[in-house]
């Protein structure tokens, strides 16, 4: 938890000190938002249908998100900020799930909420990621990937899904900490050349700014406190973000207790 919490304070000087940040699009009505167009029409639904099922039998939120590009940001800090932001899972259980992709970085998120870590862990979340989403993935087949990482995502929290991997845990941990060693340094020699780039009037994280005809802004906006609210400007046409609609659909419900939880992979 300490890693986490020193991974969440990083990300949100990041915020605060001004870095170019993509911009959150309006929160939508659907829970599967298939922004790259990756997905068939009769494949979000059959998603979208799956997780309303799940949602209506046991109040937990698995939410999809796949984009076009992270345009430069960090795939940790903008899925958990994206989840945070949306509010998935109930707010008085903190029972969300973000499945999030980034298909021209290839990257994937699962980002969890305090409320569903007691079961779906941050190990086995790195291993449906490499095990079900990773190889799908690299057939071309998303819907594949994601339908089994939701299936598998519903076996862990009926306790049906078995962890075979165990006993890397300490190899794991040192592998984390060299990771964060790489980050703060990263990270500092970031601010010092980002902070001067934006005192030279480049576009800076409070210039505000709309969504442009595909759904990328030209300026910032938001601003992400953890554990908090949102806010900034953003498109009200779920339909340009790939929404597959849902006007019966209650939404999002709204929780803030996102963490650092998930893990995260490529293809």
């Amino acid at each position: 938890m300490k890693m986490k919490s020193l991974l969440l304070l990083l990300s949100s000087l990041w915020v605060m000190n001004g870095v170019f940040a993509k911009e959150i699009p309006a929160r939508p009505q659907t829970l599967v938002n298939d922004y790259a167009g990756v997905l068939s029409p009769a494949q979000s639904s059959a998603l979208e249908q799956k997780l309303r099922a799940y949602e209506d039998s046991t109040s937990t939120q698995i939410a999809i998100v796949i984009d076009r590009s992270l345009e430069g940001e960090d795939a940790f800090e903008y899925s958990f900020r994206l989840a945070q932001a949306w509010g998935i899972g109930q707010k008085d259980k903190d029972n969300g799930v973000l499945i999030y992709v980034a298909q021209a970085e290839r990257k994937i998120r699962i980002v969890t909420n305090v409320g569903v870590q007691g079961f779906l862990t941050d190990a086995l979340s790195k291993r449906i990621i490499e095990n079900t989403i990773t190889p799908a993935f690299k057939k071309g087949d998303f819907y594949a990937g994601l339908d089994g990482a939701v299936n598998d995502i519903i076996k862990v929290a009926a306790g049906e899904y078995t962890n075979d991997s165990k006993g890397n845990a300490a190899a794991g941990g040192a592998i984390s900490f060299l990771i964060l060693a790489a980050i703060i340094i990263g990270v500092f020699v970031l601010f010092s050349v980002l902070s001067r780039r934006s005192n030279n009037g480049g576009r800076g994280y409070y210039g505000g700014g709309r969504y442009d005809d595909r759904g990328y802004g030209p300026g910032g906006g938001w601003i992400i406190f953890p554990g908090g609210g949102f806010g900034g400007g953003g498109s009200d046409r779920n339909s340009d973000w790939g929404g597959s609609g849902g006007d019966d659909w209650g939404g999002f419900g709204g929780s803030d207790g996102f963490d650092g939880g998930g893990a995260g992979g490529d293809w």
